[in-house]
């Protein structure tokens, strides 16, 4: 060591370490946009779709009064689980969609549930409308 290198190096340089990042975000950015970009092909076309007799879905609706309807037809817990069991019997698989207000006895609603548990059927959704 000479007399006139004294001085400490606190600081650190790190434009280096700056320019690699630089450069890894610059391939990570081209490699992905690579990766999206696909092949364009000629697709075949087809026919119109032929319709398909698949089950029909059932739509349960119950207002705030509690009043039941099946399929727009007005009904009530015990009528509604002889329906459904009929509908069952032709068709042993199909779709069931319970329509509450959001001011329904949601009592209402658990029977409504529970009735259709006890014809058998598995395929049971909620409607709900999206939040604005």
């Amino acid at each position: 060591m000479q007399a006139g290198d004294d001085k400490s190096y606190d600081d650190i340089n790190v434009t280096p370490m700056v320019d690699l990042y630089l450069v890894l975000l610059l391939i990570f950015i081209i490699m992905t946009t690579a990766g999206v970009q696909g092949v364009k092909v000629n697709l075949p076309s087809a026919g119109a779709p032929s319709k398909m007799d698949g089950p029909k879905m059932q739509a349960i609706t119950v207002d705030n009064s509690g009043n039941i309807k099946l399929n727009a037809e007005a009904t009530n817990l015990s009528d509604l689980e002889t329906k459904l069991g009929a509908i069952k019997a032709k068709t042993p698989e199909f779709p069931v969609v319970v329509r509450g207000d959001t001011g329904t006895p949601y009592q209402t609603i658990m029977d409504v549930l529970d009735a259709c548990g006890r014809v058998g059927i598995t395929n049971i959704g909620l409607a709900t409308k999206p939040k604005k």
